[in-house]
């Protein structure tokens, strides 16, 4: 494969990702609402279970303005899904916290997401899982370097 087929390669390989990510982000709307949320609530509160993370370290985890993760981390706070706590490692930039409410309501958007997960993982089968996503990884971090 000559240098411009490999770019165009990659220019398809892009496309197909832009249409993966609009796919996701509507399945993941409709996934949440079945759980009375919205997809970037599930995003917020699922970054916020793997750990005592402050709102600006969930927005690079998610790479998302930190204003609009603060937005949603303070409505999730508002419902008593979460709490912000005092963080140790730096006064101005509290950890999000999920409140056993905010555990819950994740866990409901997980079962949600259960069956389609199954469905998609027969159809790719578990090593096209496993490759799929060692692959992504890959991309995602040639991309930050």
């Amino acid at each position: 494969m000559d240098e411009e087929e490999r770019n165009v390669e990659m220019q398809n390989l892009v496309a197909e990702v832009f249409e993966l990510a609009g796919a996701l982000r509507r399945d993941g709307e409709a996934t949440a609402k079945l759980a009375g949320q919205t997809q970037a609530r599930w995003q917020v509160m699922w970054i916020a279970a793997t750990g005592r993370l402050s709102v600006a370290m969930i927005a690079r985890r998610l790479g998302l303005a930190r204003q609009s993760v603060q937005r949603v981390a303070d409505a999730i706070v508002a419902d008593d899904l979460a709490t912000f706590e005092p963080n140790p490692d730096h006064q101005r930039s509290p950890l999000l916290i999920l409140t056993a409410a905010g555990q819950h309501a994740l866990e409901q958007i997980n079962d949600a997401g259960r069956k389609r997960n199954l469905s998609n993982a027969a159809i790719l089968g578990s090593d096209g899982v496993a490759q799929l996503r060692e692959l992504l990884a890959r991309y995602r971090d040639a991309l930050r370097d």
